[in-house]
C-alpha cells in the first residue's frame, strides 16, 4: 500500500511537471525531430555510466530504478555517447567530477574519429560544448563531461566532411548549445543525413556549436511521451533529474 501511495504521489507530481514541458515536435528539411530543451541554471543534467556497484547502467529502466531508490525522478534521458563493446565509453568522461576515460586525440576510422571530434561538458549552472583540441587546450574542469563524434557545428560552420546529397541516412541523436546557453538534445524520427541533422542544430535550433552522440542506437526516455527507445544496452547516459517532494 506504501508503494502504491508513493508512485501515485510520483505520478501526481509529474503530472504537474507538464505545464513546463521541455520537448517538442520539431519539422527540419522534411524530417521530424524530438527536440528537449533543459536550462542548466534550473535544471539538474547530469552523466551516468556506473551504478553503485560500478557497473554500467546500460539501460534508461536500471538508471531510473537506482534513482528512485533516492527518491529521484528520472524526467529525460538519451544515450550520451559512443562506448566500446563492454560498455564503456569510447573517449572522455566525467562521472560527478571522476575521470573514468581520458580525453582521446587519435584519429582513425569511424564517426568518433571523423575529426574534429569534441566534448559535451557539464559545469555548475553551465553547460557547453567545444572542439577537442580547444577542449584539450583549455582549463575547463568539468563536473561532467562526454566524448563522442564527430562535431556537427563548429562555430556556426558546419562540418567540413559533411555532403548536402550523402546517401548515408541513418537515426542520429546530439546536443548543442543554444545562444541563450541552454543543452538543446534531438533526436531524429527516422533516418536522416549528417548534412541535415547538422543544420537542424544551426538554422532550426540556434546552436552555434553541437555535437553528434550517436546513430542506429539513439535511444529517447520521454516517460510524459511515453518513449522509451531502448532497444540497445548503453553506455554513457545523458538525464536530466528532479528531487520528488517529501
Amino acid at each position: 500500500m506504501i508503494r502504491l501511495i508513493a508512485a501515485m504521489a510520483m505520478l501526481l507530481w509529474a503530472s504537474a511537471c507538464l505545464a513546463e514541458e521541455a520537448c517538442r515536435q520539431v519539422h527540419h528539411l522534411g524530417d521530424g525531430y524530438t527536440v528537449c530543451t533543459f536550462d542548466p541554471a534550473k535544471d539538474d543534467i547530469r552523466l551516468y555510466q556506473n551504478d553503485r556497484s560500478g557497473k554500467p547502467y546500460g539501460s534508461f529502466r536500471a538508471l531510473r530504478n537506482d534513482l528512485w531508490e533516492d527518491r529521484t525522478y528520472l524526467r529525460f534521458a538519451m544515450n550520451g555517447g559512443m562506448y566500446e563493446e563492454d560498455q564503456t565509453p569510447v573517449g572522455l568522461f566525467i562521472q560527478a567530477g571522476r575521470k573514468l576515460k581520458s580525453l582521446d586525440t587519435g584519429s582513425g576510422w569511424g564517426n568518433f574519429r571523423l575529426l574534429p571530434n569534441g566534448v559535451f561538458y557539464i559545469e555548475q549552472g553551465r553547460v557547453g560544448v567545444m572542439e577537442t583540441k580547444a577542449f584539450a587546450a583549455s582549463d575547463k574542469k568539468p563536473i561532467y563531461a562526454t566524448q563522442s563524434g564527430p562535431m556537427l557545428v563548429i562555430d556556426g560552420a558546419l562540418h567540413p566532411a559533411f555532403l548536402i546529397d550523402s546517401t548515408s541516412l541513418k537515426g542520429r541523436n546530439g546536443v548543442g548549445v543554444s545562444a541563450d546557453g541552454k543543452a538543446v538534445f534531438a533526436v531524429s524520427d527516422g533516418p536522416v543525413r549528417f548534412h541535415d541533422f547538422a543544420t537542424l542544430f544551426r538554422d532550426a535550433l540556434g546552436c552555434r556549436n553541437a555535437l553528434f552522440l550517436d546513430g542506429s542506437i539513439s535511444s529517447l526516455y520521454v516517460p510524459e511521451w511515453q518513449r522509451r527507445d531502448s532497444l540497445f544496452p548503453l553506455g554513457p547516459i545523458i538525464a536530466v533529474t528532479e528531487m520528488l517532494p517529501g
